[in-house]
């Protein structure tokens, strides 16, 4: 019970800015084994801003302010560290000649031309779908669509190379396939408990297809993982998942 407690707060320091303090002694081999508990804190991040959304359409703000508002706070909430990622993946991966130089250009903090269109189209795609589902749904679709998306994280970490020799991805260790299984069916039982099960299970299609993707496409376009790829891969599937649920419950 103590590794499990040590995991939440190191998982939940890292994915969120909430002030948890990490846990005597943590190192590389304890956040790589903290990935397991990366679903749970997606859902509780996905119940804080399905409860914010909620909150403002009992109160008569229109659907599509309520989208921009919840958003606005999961990323207050969350440092905007996924989107971080994928503006620097669309600017390496579209900008970049060889592998060299995509990898200098994620390092690089500005954003630039394909960072910038790749978070406006994420962010105008999950507000239009998250302003389409309906009341009796939102809650239960942000925890699914937070819960999967970062659920599938470990998979994507434990099966690919480094891309570079330093960075986030290597000095934060790697999980195992254990690790990597156990996040994956937190993910699906957080899902199946949320949801029907037909819309549990095509929502973890689309979260397991969007991973995929992502991995190839960093593995062909700089030979491996980093931080701001597992980053933008949260934030396809994420987009992925709304707009999936929302064509089907809207």
């Amino acid at each position: 019970m103590n590794e499990w407690l040590a995991d939440f707060k190191m998982a939940t320091g890292f994915l969120t800015r909430l002030p948890v303090p990490h846990p005597d002694g943590a190192g590389p081999a304890n956040f790589a084994r903290a990935y397991r508990l990366f679903p749970l804190v997606g859902a509780l991040i996905g119940l804080a801003m399905g409860v914010l959304c909620l909150a403002l359409r009992q109160v008569g703000v229109p659907d599509l302010a309520v989208a921009a508002l919840v958003l606005g706070a999961g990323a207050v909430l969350t440092g905007a560290l996924h989107e971080d990622g994928l503006a620097d993946v669309a600017d390496g991966f579209g900008g970049g000649r060889d592998v060299e130089a995509r990898l200098a250009i994620m390092r690089d903090s500005r954003i630039g031309t394909y960072g910038a269109m790749a978070l406006l189209v994420s962010f105008a795609t999950k507000l239009s779908a998250l302003a389409a589902i309906p009341d009796g749904y939102v809650v239960h679709s942000l925890i699914v669509a937070h819960a999967l998306a970062r659920g599938m994280l470990p998979a994507i970490a434990a099966n690919l190379p480094y891309a570079r020799q330093d960075g986030l991805a290597r000095t934060s260790g790697q999980p195992d396939t254990t690790t990597a299984a156990i996040a994956g069916a937190l993910a699906l039982l957080i899902a199946l408990l949320s949801l029907s099960w037909a819309e549990a299970l095509w929502a973890a299609v689309a979260a397991g297809i969007s991973g995929f993707v992502i991995a190839r496409l960093a593995l062909r376009q700089i030979g491996g993982q980093t931080g701001d790829v597992l980053g933008a891969a949260e934030q396809v599937a994420e987009t992925a998942i709304l707009v999936l649920l929302a064509a089907r419950l809207a």
